[in-house]
């Protein structure tokens, strides 16, 4: 069987960009603690390149994973992008491996969006996405200047992450919220009420740690009878129950390595059917 995220389904994001629905997470062709560069450049180039050939149409990354290495690895690999839609985001600073900061003041964010569209090598972002609200600058102005970039065309389309379905709502009044990126999996659910208002709104909700810890992947685990009766692994049936959930979920699930990569894309074409799917749902 030919491995392709053709079998995941199509979502259009802000109603406009059509992409496969089994993405790619980026974040983990850096180097340790998501800072500096990978320790096997030339694997992390051939993961990004084999996306394409397998159908992944939808990279997520920012500006925080490296810092900058992601972005500018994603260049080297595939600018400039033909038929792909790469996401970045902002609002995290870095100091070293591990070491996250949040830093969402409007100057801050603008410039940031203006370098990841010169480290990615586009004239405008597909998809820019605020990494999370600061509880430190009133939101408003953080909206705003999300608000300046889209009406400058410095990104198409924008995004949230790490928000509430209140937050999503306050967002909307300001800028047309194209997608949503929360922690979400199987074991976490935490975001039900937020996946379930992006489906009913038209949004793009981008679950990040889709196997959670790596728990959910393990065998012996909740997954692991039905993935055996399927002759999957139980991170290819939590993949496959996510893309079922909802059919605003764009699952990205990240690997530095090239057998992992297509392992994940191949869940694409695993069908859970309504019993199976209720039944994980009972034992989570």
């Amino acid at each position: 069987m030919t491995v392709s995220a053709d079998r995941s389904g199509i979502f259009a994001i802000g109603n406009e960009i059509a992409v496969h629905r089994m993405g790619y997470g980026a974040m983990q062709i850096t180097g340790n603690g998501v800072w500096g560069p990978p320790r096997d450049k030339a694997e992390a180039l051939r993961v990004l390149r084999r996306l394409p050939e397998l159908g992944v149409d939808f990279i997520d990354t920012a500006d925080s994973y490296g810092p900058d290495v992601s972005e500018r690895l994603i260049r080297e690999a595939l600018h400039p992008y033909e038929g792909i839609l790469v996401a970045t985001k902002a609002g995290f600073v870095r100091s070293g491996p591990h070491m996250w900061r949040i830093n969402c003041r409007p100057e801050h964010l603008i410039d940031a969006a203006h370098r990841s569209r010169e480290k990615l090598g586009v004239e405008r972002i597909g998809l820019w996405q605020l990494h999370r609200i600061d509880s430190r600058v009133p939101r408003d102005e953080q909206f705003a200047a999300i608000r300046q970039l889209l009406d400058q065309g410095v990104i198409r389309h924008a995004g949230l992450s790490e928000v509430s379905v209140e937050e999503i709502k306050a967002a909307s009044k300001v800028f047309p919220v194209a997608t949503v990126q929360n922690a979400y999996n199987l074991a976490d659910r935490g975001s039900d009420d937020v996946v379930d208002y992006c489906a009913a709104n038209g949004i793009g909700f981008i679950p990040y740690y889709p196997l959670g810890d790596g728990s959910l992947a393990r065998a012996g685990g909740a997954l692991d009878r039905l993935a055996r009766a399927k002759g999957a692994t139980a991170g290819q049936v939590a993949l496959a129950w996510l893309l079922k959930r909802s059919p605003v979920m764009l699952p990205i699930p990240g690997t530095s390595s090239l057998a992992h990569l297509e392992e994940n894309v191949a869940a694409s074409a695993i069908a859970l059917s309504d019993e199976e799917f209720a039944g994980l749902d009972r034992r989570r």
